[in-house]
């Protein structure tokens, strides 16, 4: 019965396929013409539209004989809205009945724009989607949501695009990495600022397109680098006004402390002048701005999202393979500011500032089984194991400020400058409390630990960019420079206090104050008391010179160079407490180290770019010679090597059509190791599980290839995209770990090769028809597989890791007071390892995601969401499956219903839980972590809308609107 739940899903969604052919009664023709010619108009978009609120029911393209015809069509009232480019728009009425099941529309003149109007157009109706060279660009106005919904609502209901309970919107398969509000910034780089900040009834359109580097963008030679970036264009008429939503609600939890929430946000647009506000407060885990205010999807309080996979430890494959449930319990608070403004004809600026502070309370146990091969060292045993169990308690505390600014300076019409700094200070406060035990295989004693270790700190980090772009008279022609500053300075002060004790008579790792057998019980003891001060600085420049010639209308050479100094430095001083003068004043030389570290890169090459109607291809061929200098300055060692690397790059695309693309890309890449990989100290913050640094790492060497198939017909709403990635890494930084039969580990990061990995995504995306309402379906189909060789106990160790996904996702307005939502999603991993077979695990996750909203009588609402989550595939209590159930019934308030009472229910079956299952190369282990559970809470919500020149109106959701809103609801756009 445990999995009912999510095999419900795929018969639900069957039946819901198998519902397109039932229920339909009509057949509805036409014909659409040039007004003048007579000539019949190929291509033309034609959509049905309900006639009660303008909702779209389904959308086509005209025949090369200028024809259309919907099928299988409900009875009903209808309008038949005709579009193309260069033509006004019309619209016809049209009736589905038992009497007429096959009304003709006729035939629809459209009439040119430069003619003169001679009858009575609807103005301002557009086709619910557009193509554009690459943009697709849906009309908001075509698909209805909720009362008071945010543009993450709005997005949900776009064909091929798909939104995660955390916010992550996904489109054609990849995720969203920008998203734009009038072609700027909106909060820097987070994209849910936007998607759960702005009103979904404030918006225009919504544009989807690759966003190509700024580099590309000037030259027109593309590099490669791209984002899936998304654009919401705001209405005309709510570009003047101001608008928000505030709330603020209390509750309690059945014995815990009370919960509570609190939000605002006021926005004040002026045209080009964008000024928005925004503050926080709460206590049941949302943090910043990107969780949704008290509404569904609020949050599962990081409840049961999904299991995270392939999370790759030291270059060899494992990692987590399943998470149930946040592992903490947050209370937060944060604002915000964003600006955006033109100063004067040659300026514009967008900017923003955020602060937060949050704090985390930890309650963890976890048990860890660790298989090491071959036995371990002074062991003569053919293998070995040791269990540890341990409880883990932690009081984290963060303030964070942020800021980040954006100016383009327009010096002539031909030159642009353009800054872009992004400044970040944190301080932070750190508590933790742990008590473990670890026995061997046999069952034996093997060690104790209790630690204490507190920490505090405080960094900065920042980079500006400055871009100069010149054009030149001859087109194509073009000069540009980039020149980047990034730094990052961290202080950080720990007391790390332990009592570790070893039952064998063997000497521990580190011999730091370890005294004889305990006359008592018998056993070794190792008692730290120490301080430690860790300061790293780090600073790089790097400058990039580009220039393009065409050498005719079809091929363009790019030349570019680029020169980039890193200088890292790290200081760690450990210092032992002296009980004679009950200070931290006896320098542990073992521990403590000074080390600089230089990364200097001097690359050049030339691009050639063809350009063609169907297809474009770009080779390109850079030399690099790199030098990595470490000085070692207490240990009064240096060295210095020298790298050169020949970095082939292609890229080649064809587009077969209207929304069809194929897209090849091959790249080379150098990433040099961290400071801390570097430096040559003992990290014993975990005496038991000691870092070491190596400053013999060289630089790995990638080679990456990816494939990608787009497709988008707009006559159906059917999308596809195919996409494949191979890699492969030479000198590949991974870990080698080495353990002694106390229990205690050195983990070392080595270089190796034989690193591959490859993953594909299948994403199909196609309405289907529920009745008279229309709904989106989406499959989405993963593939990943990791190969890679860490160390264990000096003995290489090949890992193989598999991970196979599907998933389903359906959502639709079954009628103006229903919206159903549902999801669902089945993964399978497996981690194999050649040394330890004994560590091989195969895991399956499914869960299923149900998200309702119902209008009910006397201006209630209600909304609920449902999330079920099983784990198979592992002995013992890792098999387990639970349900989260939230729900909010709402009331509406005042005559515009901007104002409502929400009753919010968390967890009602109260089976919120945390669970994480860690699969490597050295253990396994599972992680059981206190959470937030059932809890209700009373709030007031409240959406302000005010414009300037807009008389409000009431959708027949109720939705606030004004003249010009569009199609959504019952909001028709004004002829």
């Amino acid at each position: 019965m445990k999995r009912l739940l999510f095999y419900s899903l795929f018969i639900l969604s069957c039946s819901l396929i198998s519902a397109r052919t039932q229920a339909q009664s009509g057949t509805i023709r036409g014909a659409v013409v040039d007004s003048l010619t007579r000539k019949p108009l190929l291509e033309a978009s034609v959509s049905l539209l309900s006639a009660r609120d303008s909702s779209l029911v389904t959308f086509g393209i005209t025949d090369g004989e200028g024809r259309f015809e919907f099928l299988k069509v409900a009875e009903g009232q209808y309008r038949v809205l005709v579009t193309y480019v260069g033509y006004r728009g019309k619209a016809k009425r049209v009736s589905v009945s038992p009497e007429t099941p096959s009304p003709d529309a006729g035939t629809i003149d459209l009439i040119a724009t430069s003619e003169t109007l001679v009858e009575v157009q609807v103005q301002g109706e557009r086709a619910p989607v557009a193509v554009k060279g690459d943009t697709l660009e849906f009309n908001a106005g075509s698909f209805k949501t909720r009362p008071n919904a945010q543009v993450e609502d709005l997005l949900k209901k776009l064909p091929g695009v798909e939104v995660s309970s955390d916010g992550t919107v996904k489109a054609q398969g990849q995720e969203v990495k920008k998203v734009f509000v009038d072609g700027k910034p909106f909060f820097g780089n987070d994209p849910k600022m936007a998607t759960r900040n702005l009103p979904a009834d404030i918006i225009d359109k919504i544009q989807l397109y690759d966003q190509q580097s700024e580099q590309s963008q000037f030259s027109g030679v593309d590099d490669g680098d791209r984002e899936k970036t998304i654009n919401i264009t705001t209405k005309k008429d709510k570009r003047k006004g101001t608008f928000g939503q505030q709330s603020v609600g209390a509750g309690p939890q059945p014995g815990e402390d009370i919960r509570y929430s609190a939000r605002a946000s006021v926005s004040h647009f002026n045209n080009a002048q964008q000024i928005s506000v925004l503050g926080m407060a709460n206590n049941v885990n949302q943090q910043g701005f990107t969780a949704q205010d008290l509404g569904l999807g609020t949050n599962f309080s990081g409840s049961g999202g999904g299991g995270r996979q392939g999370n790759t430890r030291g270059g060899a494959p494992g990692g987590n393979t399943g998470q149930v449930g946040n592992n903490a319990i947050t209370q937060s608070w944060a604002a915000g500011l964003n600006y955006r403004d033109a100063w004067g004809k040659k300026i514009d600026v967008a900017g923003s500032y955020n602060a937060s502070n949050t704090n985390t309370l930890t309650e963890q146990a976890s048990r860890r089984e660790n298989v090491l091969p071959g036995g371990v060292s002074g062991s003569s045993q053919s293998d070995s194991a040791f269990v540890t169990d341990r409880q883990n308690g932690s009081d984290n505390t963060n303030t964070n400020h942020r800021f980040n600014l954006r100016l383009d300076y327009r010096l002539d019409s031909l030159t642009t400058i353009r800054v872009i700094p992004n400044l970040s200070w944190l301080s932070s406060n750190y508590q933790t409390n742990s008590t473990a035990a670890t026995l061997s295989g046999q069952g034996d004693p093997v060690n104790t630990s209790r630690t204490n270790y507190n920490s505090a700190g405080d960094g900065f980090t920042g980079n500006n960019t400055v871009l100069l772009f010149r054009k030149f008279r001859k087109r194509g022609r073009t000069f540009s420079l980039n020149w980047n500053t990034a730094m990052n300075n961290q202080n950080n002060e720990g007391i790390n206090q332990s009592v570790n004790t070893f039952a064998r008579s063997n000497t521990p790792i580190s011999t730091t104050n370890v005294t004889g057998p305990n006359s008592q019980t018998g056993v070794f003891e190792q008692l730290i008391n120490q301080r430690n001060d860790q300061q790293t600085r780090s600073m790089t420049n790097s400058v990039n010179v580009s220039y393009t010639e065409p050498l005719s209308m079809r091929q363009t050479l790019e030349f570019h160079y680029a020169v980039s100094n890193n200088n890292n430095t790290s200081n760690r001083f450990v210092n032992d407490y002296n009980e004679e003068t009950q200070q931290y004043d006896q320098l542990n030389r073992d521990l403590s180290n000074r080390f600089l570290n230089t990364f200097l890169t001097n690359r050049g090459g030339i691009t050639w770019q063809t350009k063609r109607l169907k297809y474009n291809y770009a080779l390109g061929f850079d030399a690099q010679q790199a030098s990595l200098a470490s000085d070692n300055i207490t240990r009064d060692t240096s060295f210095t090597r020298t790298f050169t690397n020949l970095l082939p790059n292609a890229l080649f695309t064809y587009n077969f059509g209207k929304s069809r693309t194929l897209r090849f890309q091959y790249r080379t890449r150098i990433n040099a190791p961290s400071v801390s990989q570097l430096q040559p100290v003992p990290d014993n913050t975990n005496p038991l599980n000691i870092r070491l640094g190596n400053a013999s790492l060289q630089p790995e060497y990638s080679h990456n290839l990816s494939v990608n198939f787009n497709r988008f017909e707009p006559s159906t709403f059917r999308s596809l995209f195919a996409l494949l990635n191979l890699s492969r890494t030479n000198n590949k930084i991974v870990n080698a770990t080495s353990f002694n039969r106390s229990g205690a580990q050195v983990t070392q990061p080595i270089n190796t090769d034989g690193y591959y990995t490859a993953n594909g995504s299948l994403v199909l995306g196609q309405p289907i028809k529920l009745g008279q309402q229309k709904a989106n379906l989406n499959l989405t189909t993963n593939l990943t597989y990791n190969r890679g060789t860490s160390f264990v106990n000096g003995q290489p160790n090949l890992a193989n890791n598999w991970l196979v996904g599907q998933g389903v996702g359906i959502n639709s307005n079954f009628t103006e007071k229903l919206d159903l939502n549902l999801s669902g999603n089945i993964n399978y991993q497996s981690a194999r390892y050649s040394l330890q077979p004994q560590q091989n695990t195969a895991f399956l996750n499914q869960t299923v995601t149900l998200d309702a909203f119902y209008q009910l009588p006397g201006k209630f609402t209600f909304s609920t969401n449902v999330y079920y989550n099983h784990y198979g595939g592992s002995a013992g209590s890792f098999n387990q499956s639970f349900t989260l159930w939230n729900a909010i019934l709402s009331k509406q308030l005042f005559k515009q219903k901007q104002g409502e009472i929400r009753f919010q229910a968390f967890d009602l079956l109260n089976q919120n839980r945390s669970i994480v299952r860690n699969v490597t190369d050295t253990y396994t282990e599972e992680v059981q972590s206190r959470v937030l559970n059932r809890y209700f809470m009373v709030s007031f919500v409240y959406n302000l809308r005010n414009f300037v020149g807009s008389a409000p109106m009431t959708s027949p959701f109720g939705q606030p609107g004004g003249r010009g809103n569009g199609m959504r609801g019952g909001g028709r756009r004004n002829g």
